[in-house]
């Protein structure tokens, strides 16, 4: 039996993800597209897969990131529209923000809700981004001027399930919707309060660069020890043990590795008392304004020691691969419907 892998955006978690199922799972064959303009991926990409994936009777399971429009390759390829079919959500467009709302941006969620009506199994990486998204389908609908679909999210709701992203952890001893202009004014505040501190801002750079960041980079100036993308994982990792804390801003998340693999290299987090951090963290971590993430880190920069020694309260080990592996095992694993 083998597994059909496809992702549409190549990058980041995505990528992450399904490395990890193609290497640690028997018999996956894998077909990808660059992580570059996700908005076309979304559009476009079920007719180029269909197209570049030869026919084979081997498939028996097909497993895509919601950015595949499932139903157009279904349609395009009915030999893979048979098979058991796997939608897992890293994110979705019902909640997602945009700078400026268009009539065309609303096509990214509806193509997602037919993507989950034709799937088999529905997976999210988060409950905060199943039940946002599914109690996010009926506004989202009143959207048509007319003739609106009815009972969606219940008919959706019982394919769906949460199976956490799966982090391998190493070993070790210890954009706008990130909303980098927080961080970084929080940050310039504390070097106008003479306090002293460093930091690291890493990240995969993308074709458009917001102003906030080279602007940011010269007003810290000496305070920078790392800044931009470290192609080597080992090198992030130990730039991750080197630090003492580590800060999420974002205006939207529905997981966040990249804090979660900073927590376990040893890092006190702050995260926003929102989107899925409650699920994740415990509430000492959580910060409810720019003003108090600004209160604790001028007193972690005066007492650095109450990080240093402090021992995280929150379980980083039931999003590891080894606790996950299982459910991704039995995911992939279950036998097709009976009339294959």
């Amino acid at each position: 039996m083998s597994v059909l892998i496809i992702e549409a955006f190549y990058g980041g978690s995505h990528k992450q993800l399904v490395d990890l199922l193609q290497e640690e799972l028997e018999d996956c064959v894998l077909y990808t597209l660059p992580a570059k303009k996700w908005h076309w991926r979304a559009r476009t990409s079920a007719l180029y897969f269909s197209q570049n994936i030869p026919l084979s009777e081997r498939y028996r399971i097909l497993f895509a990131s919601s950015v595949l429009n499932l139903t157009e390759l279904a349609a395009l390829r009915p030999d893979l529209g048979k098979l058991k079919k796997v939608l897992y959500f890293h994110e979705n467009q019902l909640v997602y923000p945009v700078k400026k709302c268009q009539e065309r941006d609303f096509q990214y969620g509806y193509n997602q809700i037919l993507s989950c009506l034709v799937a088999d199994v529905v997976v999210f990486n988060s409950v905060f981004n199943m039940e946002s998204f599914l109690t996010s389908i009926g506004k989202f609908m009143k959207l048509i001027p007319d003739h609106r679909p009815k009972d969606l999210e219940s008919i959706i709701r019982l394919k769906c399930q949460v199976i956490y992203f799966p982090i391998r952890f190493p070993d070790v001893s210890r954009e706008h919707d990130k909303d980098p202009e927080s961080f970084f004014k929080v940050l310039l505040h504390l070097k106008d309060l003479g306090l002293s501190f460093h930091v690291s801002v890493l990240g995969e750079t993308f074709t458009d660069i917001p102003a906030i960041f080279p602007e940011s980079k010269k007003a810290l100036g000496s305070s920078v020890l790392h800044w931009g993308y470290l192609p080597s994982k080992d090198d992030y990792f130990q730039v991750l043990c080197m630090a003492d804390v580590v800060i999420s801003t974002a205006k939207h998340e529905f997981f966040g590795v990249a804090m979660l693999e900073a927590v376990y290299c040893g890092c006190y987090p702050l995260c926003p008392k929102d989107l899925v951090y409650p699920e994740i963290f415990p509430a000492e971590y959580l910060y409810s304004t720019p003003d108090q993430l600004s209160k604790r880190l001028q007193n972690f920069c005066k007492r650095p020691d109450i990080v240093r020694k402090h021992l995280y309260k929150g379980k980083v080990t039931p999003y590891s691969w080894a606790a996950l592996h299982g459910n991704f095992r039995s995911l992939l694993t279950t036998e097709p419907k009976e009339d294959l």
